[in-house]
């Protein structure tokens, strides 16, 4: 068993010792309560960081996380998502959650090829890969503009309904700070 197995399942054993002792957990329903879905970045400065700076406990809330919060019009494994928690599970509300300081900023698809091919990737894999790598890295170059990006592919998204309200925000993943960059109308807000 791995180093890392072992931690996990150390920590899960006093994670559910614990929660025995206090009465175990409320159920919670698989619909959210709010009907909202989050959209947002697999940044490690976000976990168990988003969620309370939204105000969102469990059971509330879908949360979607996927390097740069991208999604585009295509059907992949964000909108299939996206189409479970609408259709499934009743979400009405969807909110594209970027972050400041993003490491997407930074990746481009030359940077991706340049570490797949360090790492030993068969160059026909890379050339393969190439072209979605460079339309779904290298748009991302301002955080603000990419969230409004996603949300207006949502928007225009053959797979989702009209119906939806579709948000954008960004918050700052040191002082949990969010701003609102598209109020579900496409109209700029005020900081939260």
């Amino acid at each position: 068993m791995s180093e890392l197995t072992r931690q996990i399942l150390k920590a899960n054993e006093s994670f559910v010792k614990q929660s025995l002792s206090q009465g175990g957990f409320d159920e919670v329903s698989k619909y959210p309560s709010r009907n909202l879905a989050v959209l947002t970045c697999m940044d490690t400065r976000l976990l168990s960081f988003l969620e309370p700076a939204m105000g969102l406990v469990r059971g509330e809330a879908k949360l979607i996380k996927v390097a740069g919060n991208t999604a585009f019009e295509d059907f992949d494994s964000v909108i299939g998502s996206l189409m479970v928690a609408v259709y499934e599970l009743h979400v009405h509300d969807i909110i594209v959650m970027g972050h400041d300081d993003c490491g997407m900023l930074k990746t481009t698809a030359d940077s991706l090829c340049r570490h797949m091919a360090e790492e030993g990737i068969d160059e026909k894999a890379i050339a393969a890969v190439r072209p979605k790598l460079e339309q779904w890295a290298n748009p991302i170059t301002d955080i603000d503009a990419s969230v409004c990006d996603t949300v207006r592919r949502l928007r225009a998204n053959p797979y989702l309904p009209s119906s939806l309200t579709i948000y954008g925000m960004v918050i700052h993943p040191h002082t949990g700070e969010i701003r609102v960059v598209d109020d579900g109308e496409g109209q700029e807000q005020e900081v939260l």
